[in-house]
């Protein structure tokens, strides 16, 4: 693992994507994850920014992706509930159940060869574009070298 390479790419793409004045993005989170490793391993975040995430509550995450839950349960992030509203082949989309934002909250979730990635929002189908859109440039980054 190239862990110099995913630290200088996260943080090129977080001072670009992440923040509040007209970012995408409002919260990252980079997770390690080995789908085939032990479950008594736990993952572990890589990075993050905008959001401090408890290693414990994510491996609960890790678990309902691993378990393949996406469509029979809802998942916790932080202090938002979220409901997946659409899958793809090696990502997924969801909405934040339990907001007080009127153009509400979203959640765009990539899994890599090594990581899943998280990227978190605010608003709705213009802001779901332009986050997905940032989700998929530091994926294709990683993916450069085959993360």
């Amino acid at each position: 693992m190239d862990w110099a390479f995913v630290h200088k790419t996260w943080d090129k793409w977080a001072s670009t994507s992440i923040g509040s004045s007209g970012q995408p993005l409002k919260a990252a989170l980079l997770i390690n994850y080995d789908p085939y490793g032990p479950s008594r391993l736990l993952s572990t975040i890589a990075a993050q920014e905008g959001i401090k995430a408890n290693p414990i509550e994510l491996n609960h995450f890790v678990d309902y992706i691993k378990h393949n839950r996406l469509q029979t349960e809802s998942f916790i992030i932080g202090p938002n509930q979220y409901l997946v509203t659409s899958i793809h082949e090696n990502w997924f989309s969801a909405r934040c159940m339990n907001t007080s934002k009127p153009a509400g909250e979203g959640a765009i979730v990539v899994q890599t060869a090594a990581y899943i990635f998280v990227a978190l929002y605010d608003g709705s189908i213009g802001s779901a574009s332009r986050a997905m859109a940032a989700a998929d440039q530091f994926v294709w980054q990683l993916g450069r070298k085959n993360l």
